[in-house]
């Protein structure tokens, strides 16, 4: 009978009590196994349903701008109107459990942010160049939100794509594309800075270090284009770049060369300017095959990061020249080419010690009509899959609107089981490991107040932690966790509901490093 129930919960561990009842009495079993079968179902789904929630996790979205996919809804919206939207964007993904929103700025060599180096975004204002009216920086303003609610803001760069249509170029005079054609090279119906020539990369790495040094981002962050993608028939069109700079290597070692050059650069250069800025970049979701490489993943995926797009972004993670991966996983368990179920521990074995997260398809329950995302079984399964079997890693949902556009069973399941209960992100100790000083903490009439040394004068959040009726102290129990922010002072609303409340409380540095607990202080 043990092995009868393991084999059900390997079965059914991704489907609703609803379809795994269903599943049973279509089949002919004896009444004393259906009996047993479905005891282990109502005790595993009820298990199931309510996941165990870790304290640190990183629970993001993207939020794309590259043809208004996701902010603003269209351009050329009068400020106050792009204002309320990212607002309304912010709030939605908060209450689903989100601690940190990855946001597209540099679609196309252009800018969400004021530059003396790039043109204004037409996505943002409706024409290439053109100022924001009336006028406000985007970037300030996004990254103000978004701290506000206690959440991390990951500035999202195109390094190369310069036009989406090559054939028209909107850019004004003073454009990279204009100034410097011979850095352009069009392929598939797009237009890119070509990544082997130095002068390009040099460009592209300025633009980035400029953000870092004038804005108060929490890290940079890349997808998966450096090289675009093949397209059938075709070749990208850098052989005369090849020729000058390629030397001894073959053409293809050359330009993962190209890219590993800018990627280890960019990291020495961001590190420079400020010694705790992260460096995330979201690659497709195959490395390489099996087939190609034992190495890699037992998939059948038609590209790779290493051998069509040129990124080989195992070595900049075992080089720690970046901090976290954040791969594409945008397939079902089932797929008969690339399986989540393959994927998902693949990417987790190649961590190298550092951050691995992982990217979701949500836009996929939004655009299927039939299949495993028609409805939220896959993503829960996904989600659980990761918590499960990847401990303090996280997931990413790509994009955001998308939650705008799906049915409400799976917001409902995010915002009253998986994430019902905050997170933390988890800490990069290779960037800093030292916490801050434990707050001193006083109950004065009826609310909670701390003092805190803080000689480095970073910014800090506060945890306050609230446990009930003799509850052991426990840190680790993020249902306890009752207020994350940045103000030294808390009243409890709920206070009266308990018969004696304890209360710690515990500071956070910019890196999420939690300090020793306060001194516990009690109400009521």
């Amino acid at each position: 009978m043990k092995h009868t129930c393991q084999k059900v919960f390997k079965t059914f561990w991704h489907v609703s009590l609803s379809d795994a009842l269903i599943h049973l009495f279509s089949h002919r079993i004896d009444e004393m196994k259906f009996f047993w079968i479905t005891i282990c179902l109502l005790n595993f789904l009820g298990a199931a349903a309510q996941p165990h929630s870790p304290k640190r996790e990183f629970r993001g979205a993207w939020i794309a701008t590259v043809s208004n996919i996701d902010w603003p809804s269209k351009p050329g919206l009068p400020a106050i109107e792009q204002q309320q939207q990212f607002i309304y964007r912010l709030d939605q993904l908060k209450e689903l459990g989100c601690n940190a929103v990855i946001v597209q700025i540099r679609p196309v060599c252009d800018a969400f942010y004021a530059s003396k180096l790039e043109p204004w975004s037409r996505y943002l204002t409706g024409r290439q160049g053109e100022a924001p009216f009336p006028y406000y920086d985007p970037l300030i303003f996004m990254i103000e939100e978004t701290h506000k609610r206690n959440m991390e803001f990951h500035a999202w760069f195109n390094p190369y794509r310069a036009l989406m249509d090559s054939k028209v170029n909107p850019n004004p005079p003073n454009h990279v594309t204009r100034k410097h054609p011979e850095w352009v090279i069009s392929y598939a119906g797009k237009s890119y800075l070509d990544p082997g020539i130095p002068e390009a990369r040099e460009y592209t790495l300025n633009v980035l270090c400029d953000v870092v040094r004038r804005y108060d981002i929490d890290a940079v962050h890349m997808d998966d284009y450096f090289y675009p993608y093949r397209a059938p028939g075709k070749e990208f069109g850098d052989h005369r770049t090849y020729a000058k700079y390629g030397g001894d290597m073959n053409i293809d070692d050359w330009r993962r060369n190209n890219v590993s050059l800018f990627i280890s650069q960019l990291n020495t250069s961001i590190k420079h300017i400020k010694p705790t800025m992260k460096l995330g970049i979201s690659p497709f979701g195959v490395w390489r095959n099996k087939a190609q490489d034992p190495e890699g993943s037992d998939t059948r995926g038609g590209q790779t990061n290493y051998d069509d797009l040129y990124a080989d972004v195992l070595l900049w993670m075992q080089k720690g020249w970046i901090d976290y991966l954040m791969p594409q996983l945008y397939w079902e368990h089932t797929h008969r080419l690339v399986p989540f179920t393959v994927l998902m521990p693949w990417w987790y074995g190649h961590c190298y010690n550092r951050h691995m997260y992982y990217g979701l398809g949500l836009y996929k329950m939004a655009e299927s009509k039939t299949g495993p995302y028609t409805n939220e079984h896959e993503m829960l399964w996904q989600l659980r899959d990761i918590r499960e079997q990847c401990p303090n890693t996280g997931y990413c949902f790509y994009n955001s609107s998308s939650f705008d556009k799906i049915r409400p069973a799976f917001k409902d399941s995010l915002q009253n089981r998986h994430a019902k209960y905050p997170a933390l992100i988890p800490p990069m100790v290779w960037l800093d490991s030292v916490a801050p000083a434990a707050p001193v903490l006083k109950m004065e009439t009826g609310s909670l107040k701390w003092e805190q040394s803080n000689p480095r004068k970073e910014p800090l959040r506060y945890v306050v932690y609230r446990f009930v009726n003799n509850e052991p102290i426990d840190l680790e129990r993020n249902d306890k966790i009752i207020s994350i922010q940045q103000d030294t002072q808390f009243s409890d609303p709920d206070a009266k509901r308990y018969r004696q409340a304890t209360y710690v409380v515990t500071a956070l540095d910019r890196l999420w490093n939690e300090s020793k607990p306060s001194n516990k202080v009690s109400g009521n």
